[in-house]
């Protein structure tokens, strides 16, 4: 019977990949890695021979249901893989699981690694709740919008960045989140792991005092306990069509006849217009 395992990879230590998750590598048909070089090299190290193949962000929507088919089709045993960590948290394999679901095949996880749960684990923090975003925008003004909007939603989130953003993303958390606490972990597992904890200030000054600061993926944790809520300005109430009339004829100095038109023109109904004009001629009759 087909079946897909989702297995999780080291992060860095490969001495934290469990026997489970070897041993269901060397037993699976097919091993659909985000990198079969990646995958290629934890197989030779583990006399793995598994035949390999690429499944990665930019073909896994056509490679997930082509997998799926050929698994229900030959019953075959699937491990899905990525270069690192968990496979579908912040990490390509979503669509050969969502395709093999729909096909009414078991998907069972072997769990192991992931570096949102490690950097967790040593933040220090309450994180009995929290969210998770992974990449956030590159843009300065997408960046800001979306740090202002995980303040509104969470107390505690992680995010992910790559060594050559993490001074920016850490400025903009400056700016717009002076308050919060951060735990930034980089390097998690390998020989230089390090993880620096304290204000978005204290925090911003260590990695520029650091000049190996831009070697190693980043996880961070923002405790957001302290942040004040962002005020969130409430939605413009729709006038009704009577009082856009009178807007308009006033602003604009418009007849009424023209200040229908105009409403019109910006994507009104021109009966319901005609019938907001009807109603104030008979309001001033």
């Amino acid at each position: 019977m087909a079946k897909l395992y989702v297995v999780a990879t080291p992060i860095g230590n490969l001495q934290d990949w469990s026997p489970r998750a070897i041993e269901t590598l060397k037993n699976a048909d097919i091993i659909a890695a985000e990198d079969t070089r990646a995958t290629g090299k934890l197989c030779q190290i583990h006399d793995i021979h598994t035949t390999l193949t690429s499944c990665h962000q930019h073909n896994e929507g056509t490679k997930g249901e082509y997998l799926a088919e050929k698994m229900q089709a030959e019953d075959l045993t699937v491990a899905l893989t990525t270069d690192a960590g968990t496979p579908c948290v912040s990490d390509p394999g979503y669509a050969l699981v969502k395709a093999c679901i729909e096909k009414g095949i078991e998907v069972q996880p072997v769990p192991g690694c992931c570096a949102a749960i490690a950097a967790l684990s040593v933040s220090g923090f309450d994180t009995r709740e929290f969210s998770f975003y992974g990449f956030l925008p590159r843009e300065k003004k997408d960046l800001k919008d979306k740090l202002r909007e995980i303040a509104g939603k969470s107390t505690i989130a992680v995010v992910h960045e790559s060594p050559y953003r993490i001074k920016d993303l850490v400025e903009a958390i400056v700016e717009e989140l002076p308050q919060a606490q951060l735990s930034v972990s980089c390097d998690l597992t390998k020989m230089y792991e390090k993880t620096i904890r304290g204000t978005p200030e204290e925090v911003l000054a260590q990695l520029r005092d650091n000049p190996k600061a831009e070697k190693g993926e980043y996880c961070l944790v923002i405790d957001l306990h302290q942040v004040p809520t962002p005020e969130v300005e409430a939605p413009e109430t729709e006038l009704p069509l009577e009082a856009r009339l009178v807007r308009e004829m006033i602003d604009q100095g418009l007849s009424l006849r023209d200040a229908q038109k105009e409403l019109v023109l910006n994507g009104e109904k021109k009966n319901a217009v005609k019938q907001a004009a009807l109603n104030l001629k008979k309001l001033f009759a």
